[in-house]
C-alpha cells in the first residue's frame, strides 16, 4: 500500500529580523560576517504571546486545508517538537485543541531537527497498519526563546516557525519509496540543553548559569554531517536501486548554508535542485525541512512523478531520510 503526502503548510511569525536588526539582540554579530559564514541573512522571531503550539495549529490548519481535509477527519497528530510548550502535557494536545481535531490521538516526538522524519516514518507505520487513518504531521520550534544571544557563532542560526504534512493513502507508485532512520548517541554532547531536566532540574542557580540555553558545537556538527550523512543518503539510494543523479529534488534541514553547499557536493547532488529557505528564515529546528519542502511544493517547483529526497540531521545526534515520489 502507497503512503504519501496529501498537502502541506507551514508558518512563520511576523516579526523579520534581518542580519542588521540582530545586532539589537547579538551586538557583536556583524552582518556581512553572518551572511558570509552561513548564507542567512534574516529569520523570524515569535510574538511574546505565540508558542510552539499556535505555530503548529496554524501550520496544520494550512496544510489541512490544502489537503481539502477537516480537521474532524484526522486520526492522529504528532507534532515534532524540541521546544515544546511545556515539559506536560504534548504540545500535539494543545494543537487538537487548538484546531478542534477532537477525534485523533495525539504525541509528540523529539529527534531535534531530525524530527519531521523521524514523526513522518511513523505516520508511515500507522497507515500501514490502518489504511484509512489520516496523520497531520506538524514541526514546530521556537528556538528564540532558548537561545543565548551572547554566543554569537551559535545565536545567528536560528528562527521560529512551522510545517505540517497531511500524511495518508495514496495511488499506488507514488508516495514514500523508503526511509531510514538512524541515531549516535555517542554524540550526544554535541547539541544539548544542560539544564531543566531530570538530571539538573530547573533552580535560580541553572538560571543564573545559563543552562536552560541551547548549546551547539558547530564544528562538532559540521564534521557528523560531513561523514555521517552522506553515507547515509547513498545507501538509501542503493537499496532502491538507484544513484544521486536520479534525485529530482533535494530537501534538507536548513542548517547552515555552508554547510549545505558542502553537503551536496559530497552527496553528488549537484543535478538536483537543492531547495532553500535558510536565507530568509534561517534555522528552524525541526520545521526546517517541513518549512521548505512546503515552500518547494506551492512555488510550483515539484512535479508529478519526480523524486524528492528529504534528510533532517541534528541534535542526539539524529539522522532521518525519506525518499518519496511526488504526486499532485
Amino acid at each position: 500500500m502507497a503512503v504519501g503526502i496529501l498537502g502541506t503548510g507551514s508558518y512563520l511569525p511576523a516579526q523579520v529580523v534581518t542580519n542588521v536588526d540582530l545586532r539589537s539582540f547579538v551586538p557583536d554579530a556583524d552582518p556581512e560576517w553572518v551572511s558570509r559564514k552561513t548564507l542567512i541573512e534574516a529569520r523570524r522571531f515569535a510574538a511574546p504571546d505565540e508558542a510552539t503550539s499556535d505555530l503548529a495549529a496554524k501550520a496544520g490548519a494550512a496544510a489541512l486545508e490544502r489537503a481539502g481535509i477537516t480537521a474532524d477527519e484526522i486520526d492522529y497528530i504528532i507534532v515534532s517538537t524540541s521546544t515544546g510548550d511545556s515539559p506536560q502535557p504534548p504540545t500535539s494536545n494543545l494543537v487538537q485543541n487548538l484546531i478542534g481535531a477532537t477525534g485523533a490521538a495525539c504525541f509528540d516526538v523529539n529527534a531535534v531537527c531530525a524530527g519531521f522524519v523521524f514523526a513522518l516514518s511513523v505516520a508511515n507505520g500507522l497507515i500501514q497498519t490502518q489504511p484509512d487513518a489520516k496523520v497531520l504531521v506538524i514541526a514546530s520550534d521556537i528556538y528564540s526563546r532558548i537561545l543565548d544571544f551572547g554566543d554569537r557563532r551559535t545565536a545567528v542560526l536560528f528562527g521560529d516557525g512551522a510545517g505540517a504534512a497531511v500524511v495518508g493513502r495514496v495511488p499506488d507508485g507514488y508516495g514514500i519509496i523508503d526511509l531510514d532512520l538512524s541515531s549516535r548517541g555517542d554524540a550526544n554532547g554535541l547539541i544539548y540543553v544542560k539544564g531543566g531536566g531530570s538530571r539538573l532540574p530547573a533552580s535560580p542557580q541553572t538560571v543564573a548559569d545559563g543552562d536552560h540555553y541551547f548549546r551547539m558545537n558547530g564544528r562538532g556538527v559540521r564534521d557528523f554531517v560531513a561523514t555521517a550523512v552522506p553515507p547515509a543518503l547513498e545507501e538509501l539510494l542503493h537499496r532502491n536501486e538507484l544513484k544521486a543523479e536520479d534525485v529530482d529534488h533535494f530537501v534538507p534541514h536548513q542548517a547552515n548554508g555552508i554547510m549545505l553547499q558542502e553537503l551536496v557536493e559530497s552527496a553528488g547532488f549537484r543535478n538536483a535542485h537543492t531547495h532553500l529557505t535558510l536565507p530568509w528564515y534561517g534555522n528552524v529546528g525541526s520545521a526546517s525541512l517541513p518549512v521548505t519542502l512546503d515552500d518547494a511544493n506551492h512555488n510550483g517547483s515539484l512535479r508529478d512523478g519526480q523524486l524528492v529526497l528529504l534528510a533532517g540531521f541534528g541534535g542526539g545526534m539524529s539522522m532521518g531520510a525519506c525518499l518519496l515520489r511526488w504526486g499532485r
